[in-house]
């Protein structure tokens, strides 16, 4: 049969991906998109979203047809573009403009990247950090019990995502990257900067703000890697700065500040997200958090349905290179892609009853939550191990997990590509 040109492609339903009520809840916008239309037209970016499973894994294996680079270039426009160009003017002038680097590359340029961040995040390596997690996980709690639990008290509240979500992994990247951990708020703030242009529409004062805080950060590291430079360390950026040998090129300035975007912004904003609805989950499923309790061993299950239920990185991009036909709809050449991993792993077609939470799913780490081929998540077992120390020491430190209270608006922030809480209120009890 013919494929149906993007362009006659008309979805029966009447929200747009983009819109932030999508985006703070999508489960009900993905069930439609795969019952009728599954290849979605985003015309706001000249663009097109994809939302089925194997669809989204013929884009993920395929980066001839499906390119990291350029994003697009040839269909983005409108306002938000020009906000975009202006804010890439300001870092060149100022600080580093931005470079293709590991997310954004394909093979082979992306293979040497690659290679150079595996040396950093080996499973070994993880092993080898898991009882300093567990340390942290536990220095994080203590605070929260100790301001708590106070005369006698067996209960008590914690707004999780401040507490919680956000240190650890904040403190776990920032030690591993070589940075102070006593600034890992300021070093969120950088994080939020980064990405701020793909979260949401942004005024021109917004934009502003964000470049001058990510030029603080750039102007920051620049003096870190100089400083690893002479004095080489055991840390992440020294470990990049010094990445090379024989048939090496040393990694250029622009490389490393690219490099230390993704390392950040990962770090701060992926597992936060999926500690966040792991936890969210455990309180809108007492049976499943009695059943946790009862038998730890489920707890490595628990962890990869939750990643696929609620994916922390609901999607990123690809840009066609050809004309491409996907589910019977012919993408043209130069079009963005929306990849959505959450689309794709809660498809009735990959996982039965794909919305239906089920700790029992034995196919549960079929998920893309961590992508797939070559650009499967550098730091997909860094994160696992901060989810099974977070999340298991608050079940064994506690005999209970509730809401606080009712949510008073979104539960999310808008975001294209993230499914980030604004807040996690929680009641516990010892």
């Amino acid at each position: 049969m013919k494929p149906t040109p993007l362009a006659d492609v008309v979805c029966p339903f009447s929200h747009s991906p983009l819109d932030p009520k999508v985006q703070d809840n999508p489960w009900e916008f993905y069930a439609e998109a795969h019952a009728s239309c599954p290849v979605v037209p985003v015309p706001e970016v000249g663009g097109v979203m994809v939302t089925k499973y194997d669809d989204v894994r013929f884009v993920l294996t395929n980066p001839d047809l499906f390119s990291s680079s350029g994003r697009g270039s040839g269909t983005k426009k409108g306002i938000q573009v020009e906000k975009a160009q202006r804010h890439e003017e300001i870092m060149r002038e100022r600080g580093w403009g931005h470079v293709e680097t590991l997310q954004r590359t394909d093979p082979p340029i992306h293979t040497d990247y690659r290679r150079r961040l595996n040396r950093v995040f080996t499973p070994r390596r993880v092993r080898d950090m898991t009882e300093h997690i567990d340390e942290v996980t536990n220095q994080l709690i203590d605070a929260v019990f100790e301001r708590e639990l106070t005369g006698g008290a067996t209960s008590g509240q914690t707004e999780f995502v401040d507490d919680f979500a956000m240190p650890l992994p904040g403190i776990i990247i920032a030690e591993s990257l070589g940075l102070d951990r006593s600034e890992i708020r300021r070093f969120k703030r950088w994080a939020d900067a980064m990405l701020a242009l793909a979260m949401r529409p942004l005024t021109e004062e917004e934009m502003i703000e964000a470049a001058e805080v990510e030029l603080e950060a750039q102007h920051h590291l620049a003096a870190e890697f100089e400083k690893r430079r002479q004095e080489p360390t055991d840390d992440l950026i020294s470990a990049l700065v010094n990445s090379h040998g024989e048939n090496d090129e040393p990694l250029s300035m622009h490389e490393l500040q690219n490099l230390m975007h993704q390392l950040i912004t990962g770090g701060f904003e992926t597992t936060t997200n999926a500690l966040n609805h792991s936890l969210w989950l455990l309180t809108r499923y007492p049976d499943v958090q009695q059943r946790l309790r009862d038998d730890t061993s489920l707890l490595p299950a628990f962890i990869e349905e939750s990643l696929r239920f609620e994916s922390p990185v609901q999607g990123l991009a690809r840009r066609t290179t050809q004309d491409v036909e996907i589910s019977g709809v012919l993408v043209p050449e130069d079009t963005m892609v929306f990849v959505r991993y959450g689309a794709a792993n809660r498809d009735d077609e990959a996982f039965d009853d794909a919305n239906h939470f089920n700790l029992d799913r034995v196919d549960a780490n079929q998920h893309v939550a961590f992508g797939l081929g070559a650009h499967f998540c550098v730091g997909a077992a860094l994160a696992r191990q901060e989810l099974v120390s977070g999340i298991g020491a608050w079940l064994e430190r506690t005999t209970n997990i509730e809401l606080a209270r009712p949510f008073e608006g979104p539960v999310h922030e808008p975001s294209m590509f993230l499914l980030p809480m604004i807040e996690l209120p929680l009641q516990f009890h010892v």
